[in-house]
């Protein structure tokens, strides 16, 4: 269980800060108290570049909010969903009725079979607004789950960082048969590193959308080439594309996902992604995690004294935020007690589509350096395995932030020797 601790906001202070590339205010009400004098330029562009990741996903979701107006809105938190669709989650049948009754819509259903629950997809009534006509579909029945269909958005950014350090020696080579997941945007399968790899695709029925934030996530998992380095090279990675070229993937299809990996067995998944806690979600996380699955998160980058983001932040789900080369915690990342571990986000060069390499950082590209490492160790899902394969990466850590678990670093920094990606 994730422990509750003190937020904790670590100042970093870098030699060579001046190659962060992009430039936004400071972050506000975040004291960095020994940041030379705003004159300074290193000074001036280390802060400017904390708060252009910190806003990233937030830039993101007011874009998504702008160009989709038509079938995008916010909820109330003003976190993105799908204009007029409510979830719910294994209605009754007389629910369902009652729903139809009042007006809305029977839009599709999901069997997820191998989560022992459905996912239906309802549409508001005409002229009913979709917050009026979740609390309308709660008033019908009280007992059932239903939220709204939620949009989740990568949590990781293409970035030029003065950070990287050769890396350690590569890591033993994975057990026969080991399998990973990936829930993310779609995949350059026709890189260098990748083309290789054996990937099983699934989502978009059946297209492929090759996105920047997935090509990079998996090259890092499974990509494999002349001076590249990943966590699983050999290893078997599924992966389903919940964006299929949009700018978010919307609960419905990471559902289909979880789904698609509990019936593969594919028993650690990746999920660099972040968004709102749903009703919905909690179901699914529940759904996954009895049954012996890891997912593993990334907690985000909206800053050290942001909200929680979510799935990292449920307690059966394992948090992963980022260190830079120096191993202090990414000043972006968010705080708290969702952050389980803590593994190299920066400082990295992963594929990028159309064949090309690009410097990344972010809590997303920490979360495979955890996913692997637990992959290598929990070959099918099991909840005793899982638990002990959790403990023993913990047994591992270094503890790098306060004694013990701690709101920056969780049990502390994972592979620390080895930093995947492409060296120079």
């Amino acid at each position: 269980m994730k422990r509750l601790s003190r937020i904790v906001v670590v100042a970093l202070v870098a030699s060579g800060a001046a190659a962060f590339a992009r430039a936004q205010v400071s972050l506000p009400g975040v004291p960095l108290p020994q940041l030379p004098a705003v004159t300074d330029p290193v000074a001036g562009t280390l802060r400017k570049a904390t708060s252009t990741f910190t806003e990233a996903r937030k830039l993101r979701v007011r874009q998504l909010l702008r160009t989709g107006r038509a079938t995008i809105e916010a909820d109330p938190n003003g976190q993105p969903i799908v204009r007029g669709e409510i979830g719910a989650l294994s209605p009754t049948p007389d629910a369902l009725e009652r729903a139809r009754a009042a007006g809305f819509t029977v839009l599709r259903t999901e069997a997820l079979d191998a989560l022992g629950v459905s996912l239906v997809v309802l549409r508001a009534p005409e002229g009913l607004s979709t917050r009026r006509a979740l609390k309308r579909i709660r008033e019908l029945d009280p007992q059932g789950e239903y939220d709204f269909n939620h949009l989740y958005v990568e949590s990781g950014e293409a970035a030029a960082d003065s950070s990287a350090r050769p890396g350690a020696a590569p890591l033993p080579p994975v057990p026969p048969g080991t399998r990973i997941g990936l829930i993310d945007s779609g995949i350059d399968t026709a890189h260098p590193v990748l083309s290789g790899a054996t990937i099983v695709r699934h989502g978009c029925h059946g297209s492929a959308f090759p996105a920047a934030h997935g090509t990079a996530v998996a090259s890092l998992l499974v990509g494999t080439g002349e001076n590249f380095e990943s966590l699983m090279a050999g290893a078997t990675l599924h992966a389903s594309d919940i964006f299929c070229g949009h700018g978010g993937g919307s609960l419905s299809l990471l559902a289909i996902a979880l789904d698609w990996m509990a019936r593969e067995k594919v028993a650690v998944v990746n999920i660099s992604l972040v968004g709102a806690k749903s009703v919905l979600l909690t179901g699914l996380v529940r759904a996954m995690t009895s049954r012996g699955f890891l997912l593993v998160a990334a907690v985000g980058n909206d800053g050290p004294t942001a909200p929680p983001l979510y799935p990292a932040a449920y307690p059966d789900v394992i948090g992963v935020t980022g260190v830079d080369a120096n191993r202090r915690v990414l000043p972006e990342a968010c705080r708290g007690e969702q952050v389980d571990f803590a593994a190299a986000g920066a400082g990295l060069r992963a594929a990028a589509v159309d064949g090309n390499y690009e410097e990344i950082r972010g809590t997303s590209f920490a979360t495979p350096v955890v996913a692997g490492l637990l992959a290598r160790s929990l070959q099918a899902p099991d909840a005793a395995r899982a638990r002990a394969a959790v403990d023993a990466l913990a047994a591992t850590a270094l503890d790098i932030g306060n004694n013990g678990n701690d709101p920056s670093y969780g049990k502390g920094l994972v592979g620390a020797d080895f930093r995947p990606g492409r060296r120079e």
